[in-house]
């Protein structure tokens, strides 16, 4: 019986890829791809420039006197829950927003305490399964771009704390939610009972008996709440993570591309030797810190969808929150001798690059002062770059980042900073740093050419070692971009 049931499940899945593929290459509302999940997410939604998006405003909390609806307040930050709830211009948490997915789009619904349109009439089981399932209180599924996969892991005082923030805490809107029409199959929402079948992982974090209280917190946070790997793990045919926890794969937010952007590798591999390292190696676990709480570091800021992250939702959570986060990640991918090594070792590694940065007798900054351009994307860094990045590649008191010994520079994938330079992008606002800054677009200014011997450039100076980006990449970078509506 458990063979067939397998069979089974392996059919549906083989349908549902073989349908995606279908829609994929007859479908003419939607875009040529190379394949159905992974492939789609490289195209942006629609171009941003260098516009700044501001945090999306609040709304007023009721009932703030109730330590439960607070705190319901907190986890809704740190889950992000108003990023996707909320269209640009309409009421906090009613809904509206275009998801794009490569089953077409679906629109984020209202979820305020409205019992019309929003959630107002769920009671708090039905809440936890909406929650832990995608199954709302009519018993219909919902689609997995709302990442309840993740939010299984929560618990059940945690799901309490939401239930009260969004139930009493904030004001039912009236909005009407907009339909949701995929293109067939994927409008038969059967089918995702077989995607739960396979991939929803069961209910509830396991403690990790071998790691302290502080790792197992910042591990629940990752993992579920924060979802962390619905952006930063590649995902496969079906749409689902390749990984959901750190015990999986080394697929486990190992980076990927999702709406034109490279999610960056949030493990730290580790070979002993090369300074110049990808994903968190060459970070501290404070430089963690700073960047969550504030959207940047000495050497690099927060970038498109991360930016509103950062101003939605890691700012408000607490230090001691995401010091948790920070010493779960750096556990990622290292030995358990990396893993015993003391932070003060990881200090002395930043101290070092600092100092490397400062130094002026550097190759790349001694001739880029002395008017040496010879080199391919030198003369195209000092006339659009160096004003705001120097000579030096620091920038300038983390109000530009800094490109020297930068782990987002020396990314394997150079999607991020090809579609940085072409379109712009912000610094995240946030209590920290109010100001938000932007930097403008260059895809009027610079050819494809141009950008690529550019990033080449950053990408080989100051101590960065990545490999060479070419005009065929940009082209493919900028081919993706699509106006603004």
């Amino acid at each position: 019986m458990k063979r067939h049931a397998i069979k089974l499940g392996a059919a549906c899945a083989f349908f549902y890829w073989a349908a995606a593929c279908f829609c994929t290459q007859n479908a003419a509302a939607q875009p040529a791809r190379e394949s159905v999940a992974e492939k789609f997410y490289a195209s942006p939604p629609f171009a941003t420039g260098g516009k700044i998006s501001m945090p999306i405003r609040e709304p007023a909390l009721l009932n703030a006197d109730k330590p439960l609806v607070r705190q319901g307040q907190y986890l809704a930050q740190a889950g992000d829950c108003i990023g996707c709830h909320t269209r640009p211009g309409g009421a906090p948490f009613a809904g509206g927003l275009p998801l794009r997915t490569p089953f077409g789009v679906i629109v984020s619904t209202n979820i305020t305490p409205d019992k019309n349109d929003g959630i107002g009439n769920y009671s708090q089981a039905q809440f936890n399964r909406l929650m832990r399932e995608g199954v709302t209180e009519t018993n219909h599924n919902i689609y997995p771009a709302m990442p309840y996969a993740s939010y299984s892991r929560l618990s059940d005082d945690d799901l309490t704390a939401l239930y009260a923030y969004f139930m009493q805490g904030i004001a039912p809107v009236v909005q009407t939610n907009a339909e949701t029409n995929l293109p067939w199959p994927f409008s038969m929402r059967w089918l995702v009972k077989t995607w739960n079948w396979l991939y929803l992982p069961k209910p509830g974090y396991l403690l990790d008996p071998k790691q302290n209280a502080e790792w197992n917190r910042g591990a629940y946070l990752v993992q579920g709440l924060s979802h962390c790997g619905a952006c930063h793990t590649p995902r496969n045919f079906a749409g689902a993570e390749k990984a959901n926890t750190e015990k999986k794969s080394e697929f486990y937010l190992a980076g990927a591309v999702i709406d034109g952007w490279y999610a960056q590798n949030l493990r730290s591999p580790n070979d002993g030797v090369t300074e110049n390292q990808a994903g968190l190696t060459n970070w501290s676990k404070q430089e963690l810190v700073e960047y969550l709480k504030t959207g940047h570091t000495p050497h690099t800021a927060a970038f498109g969808a991360m930016s509103e992250v950062v101003s939605n939702s890691t700012q408000h959570m607490t230090t001691v929150d995401v010091t948790a986060i920070a010493v779960y990640l750096k556990s990622l991918g290292s030995t358990n001798a990396l893993e015993s090594a003391s932070e003060s070792t990881l200090d002395t590694g930043v101290a070092k690059r600092s100092a490397q940065r400062a130094d002026t007798s550097n190759p790349t900054t001694a001739g880029l002062r002395s008017g040496q351009a010879s080199q391919p994307g030198a003369l195209v860094y000092l006339n659009n770059c160096a004003g705001c990045h120097q000579s030096s590649g620091k920038g300038a008191n983390s109000a530009f980042p800094s490109l020297a010994q930068s782990s987002t520079v020396a990314a394997s994938n150079p999607t991020s900073l090809i579609r940085i330079v072409l379109q712009g992008s912000n610094r995240p606002a946030t209590t920290a740093s109010p100001a938000p800054l932007a930097m403008p677009g260059l895809d009027w200014r610079l050819s494809d050419a141009n950008v690529a011997d550019v990033l080449s450039f950053v990408r080989s100076s100051w101590g960065n070692r990545a490999e060479a980006v070419s005009p065929a990449e940009v082209a493919k970078v900028r081919k993706s971009l699509v106006a603004q509506p």
